[in-house]
């Protein structure tokens, strides 16, 4: 319909009825415009009136000239449309056209006109009316309007803002001849499916920009229009229009390299069809400025660890897109922030939730451009480079990865503020020289990967990035304090956060409460699912097994879920860390000799009652340091430093320390026959026959119950619930299968006489312990519950 028999319509129908309360929007994000012809052939008609007004228009220019219609010219309805407010089209409020004498606008944005007062029609008039034939001076967008969904500060840069693309690829238009215009919008309209043929014919230069902006978004925009400058032999103008849009084309492709890589989560073994939008069902864990190793003191049995751990207050928490909102002690912004946390804690995914918010523009849009460069890319051309010579320069390195960036020239700019993000610091196995690296001062000088991160950190390579650096404690306590501007913890789920996290997990309401419900009836389970990695093994399992009829009559057995951690964990260090693909995640010797004598190291700990292990306690048991503390993924190193200044370490929890001793113990009786926890006189049971009082199973479990009942509570009780636990051949002979244990080895005899043992057992302590008594009733639950 023309826009003025429109407007004439919608006036008369406003008259019909006087109580209706909302305008509908028009078709067009610019409403009633005129064309360059018109504006030509008014100037002849007001050439008086104009030439007082020729210095104003000069010293005031329209954002981009108006090329509109000839058939809709304004004289005829005196109105004029305020389009609504599009993410594409919001510019449009700064591109009013001439109004003639007795104008009024009509703004159709508001969606509820019965809000307005009845007397505002004369300050309508005198606000808005403008009788001079030169374009009013653009409206100043309100700050609210330039702030995102987290209250941010963030505006683009003006050549990354819609009103320089709009006016990039509507001055490259205008210089086309009729011909060349129409060519160009049938070619066109052939390569975007997502616009039709009366979109593409319909309306002048301007409408065709709107709405190919308004369909399509910035980005697409503009590739689609400079390749089709290029098919119709108009090279120069597509070349002209790329140069104009240089930066806002970097940032585009930047950000579909974001979205690709992190808007889908992948969780395990990705499966067709069960693949999970990072946006559905994230959610951002605690972050903390005041870190303290990020372990979880709770503990089922005991009120204390055996060593002190402190945590956080929430007055110290920071949200991940506000980490580089954080300033300094002088108030100056940060530069380089560094992020660390137990592993399991989420640090991955935070990093894709930070990157797609910012390439989807819902937080920190100040930014032009995030690049991702994790410590795995630069240890990768380390060891297979694939520059002519060993050494490279940053530029070679972007260009590398990201292609279409060639020629970057924009992050030497003083006024570009980006961001590059530098994850996975442990995988950077190489020392590195802090101290004797050689000093890099630009971006195009050649050098080894190792100086490259060096100078990065620094700050003397890419020196107005800001600069995100995220690993494991034990990886990144060796970058020097004075080149790291803020620390930042993840701290991971609060009660709440884990029931919110398996709620929008699911999609079937009902399955997710059950969940919910289900696993809080094992506290131990519950305190550690602060890690969402361990979440996400609950919800994992839990579904699986909520598929079978009947089953959650009772409460889930703890010891399948610590086996589930232990596998997945050292199947990531496999992966991560020694590039095994999925079919490759057999465990060598050396793999299972680890955990043995991780294992082996824990029970000694358990013997001294501590939950903090040091250097040397690591090559006792023939062990390197950075296996244990990084690539494990079961153990992380404390911030504080003991009395004497030594590096302090401990496991990811104390419970994951007493369930991998109860697994040396077991593995030990099972590969070996070796009962390690035999220290001489044993008083057994008069049901065991004496050939059972050395290398039974129920010996074994004997010499557990002896040492428990004689502890302080809490000291052994969660390590005899773990070997029970274990003693299941769901566990030993189903889950460690073909892991710890070769397919054939012979299952465990002698479960029926630890059942008489345990229930004995809890007949005595009936009268002698009963601060036992539900724990020994846990243990043999954990071993003779079998799954509904």
């Amino acid at each position: 319909m023309d826009p003025d028999r429109e407007v004439e319509s919608i006036l008369k129908q406003g008259n019909e009825d006087e109580d209706e309360e909302k305008w509908k929007r028009p078709p067009s994000s610019y409403g009633s415009m005129k064309s360059d012809s018109d504006e030509e052939e008014e100037e002849e008609e007001q050439e008086k009136e104009q030439e007082g007004n020729k210095e104003v228009a000069e010293a005031c220019p329209s954002p981009f000239p108006a090329v509109l219609p000839a058939s809709a010219p304004c004289e005829e309805t005196g109105l004029q449309m305020i389009r609504s407010e599009s993410p594409e089209t919001i510019y449009t409020m700064t591109t009013q056209q001439t109004k003639p004498p007795g104008a009024v606008v009509i703004d159709t944005r508001s969606s509820d006109l019965e809000d307005s007062p009845d007397n505002t029609e004369e300050d309508l008039d005198e606000l808005l009316i403008n009788h001079s034939p030169e374009p009013p001076e653009p409206i100043e967008l309100e700050d609210a309007m330039q702030t995102d969904d987290n209250s941010q500060p963030g505006r683009l840069h003006p050549e990354q803002d819609l009103p320089h693309v709009f006016k990039s690829i509507q001055d490259t238009l205008t210089n086309l001849t009729r011909e060349e215009l129409f060519k160009f919008k049938m070619r066109f309209y052939q390569w975007e499916p997502g616009i039709t043929l009366q979109q593409v014919m319909e309306g002048d230069i301007l409408d065709f920009v709107d709405r190919i902006l308004e369909t399509l978004g910035q980005g697409r925009s503009l590739l689609h229009t400079i390749s089709t400058l290029e098919s119709i032999s108009k090279k120069p103008e597509a070349d002209n229009l790329q140069n104009q849009c240089k930066r806002a084309l970097f940032r585009f492709h930047l950000m579909q390299h974001l979205i690709r890589k992190h808007q889908v989560i992948r969780e395990g073994v990705v499966r067709a069809g069960k693949q999970n939008l990072l946006n559905a069902i994230y959610v951002e864990p605690q972050i903390s400025t005041c870190g303290y190793g990020g372990v979880d003191p709770s503990y089922e049995l005991r009120p204390h660890p055996p060593s002190p751990l402190q945590v956080p207050t929430a007055d110290t928490f920071v949200g991940v897109n506000n980490l580089f909102r954080l300033q300094k002690d002088n108030g100056q912004p940060v530069r380089t922030v560094l992020t660390t946390g137990i592993p399991g804690i989420g640090m991955t995914v935070s990093v894709g939730k930070f990157s797609l918010d910012w390439a989807e523009l819902r937080a920190n849009k100040d930014l032009q451009f995030v690049i991702k460069l994790s410590f795995r890319t630069f240890w990768s051309l380390r060891n297979k480079s694939p520059f002519p010579s060993e050494k490279m320069s940053i530029m070679q390195v972007l260009e590398y990865y990201h292609p279409e960036c060639k020629d970057m020239k924009y992050l030497e700019q003083e006024d570009c503020k980006f961001l590059i993000i530098m994850d996975s610091f442990d995988c950077y196995q190489a020392p590195l020289d802090w101290e004797k690296a050689p000093m890099i001062n630009d971006n195009y000088t050649q050098a080894h990967p190792d100086d490259l991160v060096v100078n990065i950190v620094r700050g003397s390579v890419l020196r107005g990035a800001r600069v995100w650096i995220l690993g494991r404690r034990a990886a990144v306590s060796q970058i020097p304090s004075q080149f790291i501007d803020v620390v930042t913890e993840i701290q991971g789920f609060s009660d709440e956060m884990k029931d919110v996290y398996l709620t929008k997990r699911f999609g079937d309401a009902e399955l997710a409460a059950k969940i919910v419900a289900h696993f809080k009836r094992l506290p131990t389970l519950s305190i550690l699912a602060h890690q969402p990695f361990v979440c996400w093994i609950v919800a994992t399992v839990l579904e699986r097994c909520f598929r079978y009829r009947g089953y959650g009559v009772h409460p889930p057995r703890l010891t399948p879920f610590y086996v589930s951690i232990l596998i997945v964990q050292t199947n990531r260090r496999l992966q991560f860390y020694y590039g095994k693909g999925e079919n490759e995640l057999k465990w060598s010797s050396e793999d299972k000799q680890l955990l043995t004598k991780m294992g082996k190291m824990a029970f000694k700990m358990l013997e001294r009652n501590t939950s903090v292990f040091f250097e040397e306690d690591v090559k006792e048991c023939g062990l390197k340091l950075t296996e244990v503390v990084v690539l494990s993924g079961m153990c992380t190193e404390l911030p504080s430093a003991a009395s004497d200044g030594r590096r302090t370490f401990c496991f990811i929890h104390l419970t994951f320390q007493e369930f991998i001793a109860a697994l040396y113990v077991f593995t030990m009786f099972r590969s070996e026959a070796k009962n390690v926890l035999d220290s001489g006189v044993l008083h057994m049971p008069k049901f065991l026959t004496p050939k059972d009082q050395t290398r039974s199973v129920a010996s074994l479990v004997q010499h557990a119950v002896e040492r428990t009942l004689g502890s302080p509570l809490g000291q052994y009780d969660m390590f005899l619930r773990f070997l029970c636990g274990i003693l299941s051949p769901d566990c030993h002979d189903n889950q460690l299968s073909g892991y710890l244990f070769h397919h054939n080895t012979p299952k465990v005899s002698g479960v029926g006489d630890v059942q008489r043992l345990l229930e004995q057992t809890i007949q005595n302590a009936q009268e002698n312990n009963r601060d036992r008594v539900e724990n020994l009733k846990e243990c043999l639950r954990e071993m003779t519950q079998e799954d509904e």
